[in-house]
């Protein structure tokens, strides 16, 4: 058997999460996949395989984001005919925009939902398993299938796209499913075939084309025997989630973490804090999303509904919520999924703590305690930023490296 690469990183610093301090002139070691040391001995680069200088960088955990699709968005403005795309077409443009994510400093994701007709094909499933298989480079994929939803409610593919009826059928295992006998086999099916998280639909949605986005579209029967199903198999629940009726239905369901999470109020975040949910708040959509293309109404509720999410995570930050990073990409672009970061600094996190909802807070929702840090016996995801990341958060437009488990996928020329 062939002993592991042992590679030796020399950076400026080495950034401890959980301390919140930058180690000056810490060096790393990574044996295969996994960082055996961080270290100031002189020595430590003595009989390693690889040593890398990165005199003015500042290393700090691969970064993770709790809300992509890979399948949609990404370069070119064909392949949008909801009628036209097929499941191949959709893997193939994930594969690019997975690598667009990885070279921008994430190293993991989660992939929620996938929102298109596949005929019951698992695509998020499939790409997760190419790229651990090394066909190409991308992040670590955690894939939830297809988002279980109501018919025509907010992630349904045929309403979103308002087609007639029976232009394009939906069925119980691409996630549309109605009463809790339909919702429990969905979420069966998910499963059955791969996903290793459950992601539901709880209420309407900005771009949803009919109804308020806070309208709760499960019943709480429904939404609990979702989270009975996924939690008795081990897998956690996420739910696309606005207002207060709707997210505390999805509490009182016992699902895990709420998405997005806009214009809920005091009552309701304090129980978020209370009940340990975590919230993934997409907040820099509320900023960054050009909508300008989209529906006049639709723009209108956009107008109404993001100043509120403005300040309701304003308070969700202050009153300790358990907040990772998530970005929604496609409507934050892939590769650009750092300006979710920066926007969290604007409301009111500090930079610690935003680095800390794309590592250690993430990880923690996915239940990796080998990912998030850097540190001995942690997975070898590192990215490396100039300057010091703890005063200046835009450090993160331009990741300079990156390594995937022991792996350099991107380092300075």
């Amino acid at each position: 058997m062939t002993d592991p690469i042992v590679t030796v990183l020399r950076p400026r610093g080495v950034l401890d999460v959980d301390a919140g301090e930058v180690l000056e002139g810490a060096v790393v070691v990574v044996e295969g996949t996994t960082i055996t040391a961080v270290t100031d001995e002189a020595g430590a680069a003595t009989g390693a395989d690889r040593v890398i200088d990165l005199p003015d960088l500042t290393l700090v955990p691969g970064l993770m984001d709790m809300e992509v699709d890979l399948v949609l968005g990404g370069p070119g403005a064909g392949l949008t005919d909801p009628v036209r795309l097929d499941p191949v077409k959709m893997g193939l443009r994930a594969v690019v925009n997975g690598r667009r994510t990885l070279r921008a400093g994430f190293t993991t994701v989660r992939n929620l939902g996938l929102f298109i007709k596949t005929g019951g094909y698992m695509v998020d499933v499939d790409l997760a398993e190419a790229i651990d298989a090394g066909w190409f480079e991308g992040p670590r994929v955690i894939p939830a299938g297809h988002a279980i939803c109501p018919t025509g409610g907010h992630l349904d593919p045929s309403a979103q796209s308002g087609l007639a009826p029976g232009i394009m059928p939906m069925t119980v295992e691409e996630g549309i499913a109605d009463g809790v006998d339909e919702v429990r086999k969905a979420v069966r099916y998910q499963i059955a075939h791969g996903a290793k998280l459950i992601k539901c639909c709880a209420s309407g949605g900005v771009m949803s084309p009919t109804g308020p986005p806070g309208a709760q579209q499960y019943s709480t029967e429904e939404l609990a025997a979702i989270a009975d199903e996924a939690h008795r198999r081990g897998l956690r629940v996420a739910t696309h989630c606005h207002g207060d009726t709707a997210v505390n239905a999805a509490i009182d369901a016992g699902i895990d973490c709420i998405e997005h999470g806009m214009m809920i109020t005091d009552d309701t975040i304090q129980r978020l804090v209370d009940t340990g949910t975590f919230l993934v708040s997409t907040a820099a959509l509320t900023e960054n999303w050009d909508i300008s293309h989209q529906p006049k109404a639709l723009q209108a509720k956009a107008a109404e509904v993001f100043p509120k999410a403005k300040e309701s995570l304003a308070k969700a930050i202050e009153a300790g919520v358990k907040v990772a990073l998530g970005t929604d990409a496609p409507a934050i672009w892939h590769g650009r999924n750092a300006e979710e970061l920066e926007v969290l600094v604007r409301r009111g996190m500090t930079p610690l703590g935003a680095i800390r909802a794309a590592t250690t807070v993430s990880a923690e929702l996915i239940d990796r305690e080998d990912l998030g840090r850097i540190t001995a016996g942690t997975l070898a995801d590192i990215v490396g930023v100039a300057g010091d990341p703890l005063t200046d958060i835009s450090a993160f437009r331009s990741v300079a490296f990156v390594m995937k488990d022991g792996a350099v996928v991107r380092e300075p020329a």
